[in-house]
């Protein structure tokens, strides 16, 4: 089983607050949706559960089986997809999977990442540079990243943005499967997904704290 807390997380950059004491917990089989007004720290936080950033104070308690893992241990069990993740535009789809995945450690068949691809409805555009695909079509090939490692989590930064209908159907399929293995958190301004996908909601809110619902 997995378990995710966060506890009395605060964020600062330079003097600035961007928020503080944020308490949530989560659980298999759950999705936590972040939301608040731009400027609240949505991204941040989600970076931080990450592991790409460091709260300025708190802590992230990420648990599989009741056994705690160390923050360099996390990151194995993570996918993260973001609208800053970087995509080597010059190679293809199949091969910067193949490099993320090197990147990682991964051993895989290439019929593995076709069924990956194809789960994503890229496999007919796997061989083509990335720099050709549409904005929509880069942003299925981060979940493809993302998932490659079959995370316990998956964190989900504005997802859905740049996605068409059939898009949006797919990240719902991908939550759906994802919370029967782990767990997911999803960011969002759209009062629409935060009705559809969230099982908890925390409010970072103005002043960039807010309970969970």
């Amino acid at each position: 089983m997995f378990s995710l807390e966060l506890c009395g997380l605060t964020k600062c950059y330079n003097e600035r607050l961007i928020f503080s004491e944020v308490t949530a917990s989560l659980s298999q089989g759950n999705c936590l949706v972040v939301t608040g007004a731009n400027g609240s720290g949505k991204s941040t936080l989600l970076k931080i559960l990450a592991g790409l950033i460091r709260p300025t104070s708190g802590k992230v308690k990420f648990s599989i089986k009741g056994a705690a893992l160390s923050p360099s241990k996390q990151k194995e069990f993570i996918g993260f997809v973001a609208p800053d993740l970087f995509l080597y535009e010059e190679l293809t789809a199949l091969e910067n999977l193949k490099f993320f995945a090197e990147v990682r450690g991964l051993s895989f068949q290439d019929r593995d990442y076709t069924l990956l691809l194809e789960k994503l409805q890229l496999k007919k555009w796997s061989e083509n540079l990335v720099s050709t695909y549409s904005s929509g079509m880069k942003q299925r090939l981060k979940f493809a990243f993302a998932l490659l490692h079959t995370p316990f989590l998956l964190i989900l930064d504005e997802s859905t943005s740049n996605l068409d209908e059939a898009g949006q159907a797919l990240v719902r399929e991908i939550v759906g499967e994802q919370k029967e293995k782990g767990a997911v958190v999803f960011s969002t301004n759209d009062p629409a997904e935060v009705v559809r996908y969230g099982d908890q909601v925390l409010n970072l809110g103005p002043s960039g704290r807010g309970p969970v619902q």
